[in-house]
């Protein structure tokens, strides 16, 4: 008969991986609350710092926030085939971010996750899902296009023009863009004016949400182990890089 354990005390759980995981997201945490109150301190009118996704209220702020806990792999929806995804598909780190073409944090943080692709080039895959918000215009429509581009295998070229030309969003610049990068321009129409993927769309949102996003962006890094830290806000590249080099031992 087996004897029963000895009680374990909160440290006593704490592995070097559980202990770093920890203090990155107190470490973040404490930033993420000073970058919070200046951030909204500099704010006009009655913008919402967070709200409800589904009902188009969130607002895509907090440029240095991170929840205080993993979450469950499963809480996050798995990566599929059918997901854009920049790198080595067999990267051991995967972050995964729901984003809006038209939000202004999400351009931010388009450059700091293209440089983290550059100096993690096999070691870190980007997975981009759409997170539409409701008060943006564009950002249904422009998810719409790149997804169109992307039947052509130029989302991701799609996505990083739409990013640096954000003022130009509106669907004569989407047609030209899709030019620009040579796609079968006959092709995307058809497919951009039919809204072939409205549900896909719609889908990625709704996914996003279950997991807890509620603004933009909102991303997840994951490690080999499928713990994954939920990211709000557009964390600067020093953050993103230093949880990486952790996660794989550099």
């Amino acid at each position: 008969m087996d004897s029963p354990a000895k009680p374990q005390s909160f440290f006593d759980l704490l592995n070097g991986k559980n202990g770093f995981w920890l203090g990155f997201v107190t470490a973040i945490l404490v930033l993420g609350t000073l970058g919070f109150l200046i951030l909204g301190s500099k704010l006009m009118g009655n913008d919402l710092l967070f709200g409800s996704a589904r009902s188009g209220d969130s607002y895509a702020v907090n440029d240095a926030a991170v929840a205080p806990d993993t979450i469950p792999t499963e809480a996050v929806p798995v990566v599929t085939d059918d997901d854009h995804i920049r790198g080595d598909k067999n990267a051991p780190v995967t972050i995964i971010e729901y984003s809006d073409f038209e939000c202004p944090f999400c351009q931010t943080f388009h450059p700091t996750m293209q440089q983290v692709m550059e100096n993690y080039s096999g070691k870190v895959r980007w997975v981009y899902r759409h997170f539409p918000l409701s008060f943006h215009q564009q950002a249904q429509p422009s998810a719409n296009a790149a997804e169109c581009a992307g039947e052509q295998n130029q989302f991701w070229d799609y996505a990083d023009e739409l990013f640096a030309n954000q003022s130009s969003l509106g669907e004569s610049y989407y047609k030209q863009l899709a030019g620009d990068l040579g796609l079968n321009v006959s092709k995307w129409e058809t497919c951009y004016d039919g809204l072939k993927y409205e549900s896909k769309i719609q889908s990625q949102s709704q996914g996003g949400a279950a997991a807890g996003v509620t603004g933009t962006p909102g991303s997840f890094i994951i490690d080999q182990d499928g713990n994954a830290v939920p990211i709000k806000g557009a964390l600067p590249y020093s953050s993103i890089s230093a949880a990486i080099d952790q996660l794989l031992g550099t």
